[in-house]
């Protein structure tokens, strides 16, 4: 199972390493392309937005892959077990996604708040295009 569990996690680093590369030379396409056709914090929040989902998503990858083997684990005592252990993984995950979520917009927008007064709501935008 060791064995197993170190390749799965060896492929899952590889893969999500390549999508960090792929996924940050859109980002900085579109961020250029927001800054040129919209305006700077609108462009500047999707960086926030779009870093915090690839953290995420990184981050929510690692917890997957080893509570794989955990709940095999598990399951080999029983069922129960290993749901209650899948189940811990995921909100793990799914905790981390909302969390992040509402770390970047508050923070984003105390900021913005100073930074561009009067236009922090519009601004909010590209947060939100970020995070899709």
């Amino acid at each position: 199972m060791r064995e197993i569990a170190a390749a799965v996690q060896e492929g899952a680093k590889a893969y999500l390493n390549r999508q960090v590369i792929t996924i940050s030379v859109i980002a900085v396409i579109i961020f250029f392309l927001l800054w040129k056709f919209k305006d700077a914090p609108t462009a500047v929040g999707f960086l926030v937005g779009a870093f915090c989902s690839l953290a995420a998503g990184y981050i929510g990858m690692r917890i997957a892959v080893l509570a794989n083997s955990r709940v095999t684990q598990a399951a080999m005592t029983s069922r129960s077990a290993a749901l209650k252990v899948a189940f811990n993984g995921g909100a793990v995950t799914g905790l981390l996604v909302v969390g992040l979520a509402l770390l970047s917009v508050g923070v984003y927008y105390y900021v913005a708040r100073k930074w561009v007064p009067g236009h922090e709501i519009a601004s909010l935008v590209g947060v939100a295009l970020g995070r899709a």
